[in-house]
């Protein structure tokens, strides 16, 4: 029964290859059947689940209510989506977005569910962090901002550099990962040679210290928290 949910959720989640937009695109007929067969098996499992469980124990799991919840959302937006196609009416399938309900709320799961909770208990734990890390960044855009914005400095593809707030933003914070060293701070550093140190010390600061710190509140809360398993309806 385990080996046989998990090869239908398995297909459930893959039918995103195959739907439209597609990598392997496959007729919708195809994909809608498969979809429905999937649907009909997790109904029978939960079906089969209710059979062997007092009523007002499987009522009260919200595992159960979201399962119900996922099914019916599939099959409303399955037939909008069919009845759409008739009349040449494009939409899009959003109810893919609940497909990996499935996969967390059989009672197969657990394990799943116990790394979801653990997430989902050091989300909050860590925002104290990644707020502190979004003011470092904001703070060394609005400096950049202030050195370069003024000195009508150019890009190699001619583009004005280093002139809109957003846009340093979103340039600086691509250079936390590196993918776009030294390539950022070229134009600066063909203007003078000392404005590589802003960039050093924005390294040093946001990719060295920050994302470190950053990795160990994740690894340590995370790690807490599986070690810490309260019990419950969830589990």
């Amino acid at each position: 029964m385990r080996t046989a949910t998990y090869f239908f959720i398995f297909l459930n989640l893959s039918l995103a290859l195959f739907e439209e937009p597609a990598v392997y695109p496959l007729p919708f007929l195809v994909t809608s059947v498969l979809e429905v067969l999937c649907l009909l098996v997790f109904l029978g499992r939960l079906t089969h689940f209710a059979k062997v469980t007092l009523h007002n124990v499987f009522w009260k799991d919200t595992k159960n209510i979201c399962i119900m919840v996922a099914i019916l959302l599939s099959l409303t937006d399955l037939a909008i989506y069919g009845v759409l196609r008739l009349y040449d009416v494009r939409s899009i399938r959003w109810s893919r977005i609940v497909r990996p309900i499935f996969l967390i709320n059989f009672a197969e799961s657990r394990q799943i569910r116990r790394a979801f909770r653990s997430i989902r208990n050091t989300l909050p734990e860590i925002t104290y962090v990644f707020l502190l890390f979004m003011f470092s960044l904001l703070m060394f855009s609005l400096m950049a901002l202030k050195l370069f914005g003024e000195r009508n400095l150019q890009t190699a593809e001619g583009l004005p550099y280093f002139r809109n707030y957003l846009e340093i933003v979103f340039d600086l914070y691509v250079l936390v990962t590196t993918a776009n060293s030294p390539d950022v701070m070229m134009p600066a550093f063909d203007f003078s040679s000392w404005y590589a140190l802003f960039f050093i010390a924005f390294v040093i600061v946001n990719t060295y210290i920050f994302m470190s710190l950053f990795l160990a509140v994740v690894y340590n809360n995370y790690k807490k928290h599986l070690k810490v398993m309260p019990g419950g309806a969830w589990d």
